[in-house]
């Protein structure tokens, strides 16, 4: 097992494989799976195209749609941009499994495993990672 931090610098996605392959080095990884776990509420995990950076604005946009600031929210205490981060971690998701073959997550060619910062300020994001395997 192990943790990774990532640092945000506000909403966006932010590529976390290499770090991740990185890892899985040093554990002297060959073939299994690794499950990724990010520890916060506001933020998420998600595994989508890496080539054109169009699709992240766009999917920026569309969770923007779905869970706008400015709905009538009762949670307000941590700003107006907190209980709409909640509802994206929600639609997506804060835990991962990936397969691990020869040492390497085992992605497609365009696909990469992202960090979905939601809120607009920079945030320290830790997740934790265990791989299972040979």
């Amino acid at each position: 097992m192990g943790r990774l931090v990532v640092a945000t610098r506000g909403r966006g996605f932010y590529g976390i494989g290499r770090r991740i392959d990185d890892w899985l080095a040093e554990q002297t990884a060959r073939d299994g799976a690794v499950s990724l776990f990010l520890r916060h509420t506001s933020a998420s995990l998600t595994i989508q195209e890496n080539a054109d950076p169009d699709v992240q604005a766009d999917l920026l946009d569309a969770l923007a749609g779905l869970a706008p600031e400015d709905a009538p929210w009762r949670h307000r205490s941590e700003g107006p941009d907190d209980m709409p981060a909640h509802v994206k971690t929600m639609l997506t998701d804060v835990s991962l499994q990936v397969p691990v073959v020869a040492g390497r997550l085992d992605l497609g060619t365009w696909q990469e495993i992202y960090l979905v910062e939601h809120r607009r300020d920079p945030h320290q994001r830790s997740l934790t990672l265990r791989y299972l395997g040979t």
